[in-house]
């Protein structure tokens, strides 16, 4: 699936409310997809973002992760590691196939159906900038910082 523009969606956050794509207007937007709270690689990159949240908000730049990690979750998970941004719930997966991110996988021969890990820039005007498939945790947050800061 190809992303072109943001899809006119609303993203139910841990707080148990909603974002809604007329609230992130006007700022650059940062979603990344990552298979569930509290493993080791997904822990990382959700502190990792968190480090460089200030950068963030400094270029005018929203960050939302997004699971199919229900919101009990996603809040225990953000106090236990003090993430400072939005962590959206997808149980159903809706917004995971609107992205193409649920995808097939295979572990240790064992095939099954999960996120691939994947981050979508969009701009001001939430039109797509760039999007990262199969991305790598190290150094990835700072990557998507050093794209946004070279676009303000």
């Amino acid at each position: 699936m190809s992303i072109k523009k943001l899809p006119n969606i609303k993203f139910l956050v841990a707080d148990n409310s909603y974002i809604y794509k007329k609230d992130l207007l006007g700022k650059f937007l940062v979603i990344y997809f990552y298979p569930k709270d509290d493993t080791p690689g997904c822990t990382k990159e959700a502190i990792d973002f968190s480090f460089f949240k200030k950068k963030f908000d400094e270029i005018d730049t929203n960050i939302i992760g997004i699971s199919r990690d229900n919101l009990n979750k996603h809040l225990k998970f953000k106090e236990k590691h003090n993430i400072n941004f939005e962590l959206a719930s997808d149980e159903e997966g809706k917004i995971c196939q609107q992205f193409g991110v649920w995808v097939q996988k295979s572990m240790y021969g064992r095939k099954y159906m999960g996120i691939e890990r994947s981050t979508f820039v969009f701009d001001k005007d939430l039109k797509l900038v760039k999007s990262w498939r199969n991305v790598k945790v190290k150094d990835h947050a700072e990557e998507v910082y050093t794209l946004i800061s070279k676009l303000v």
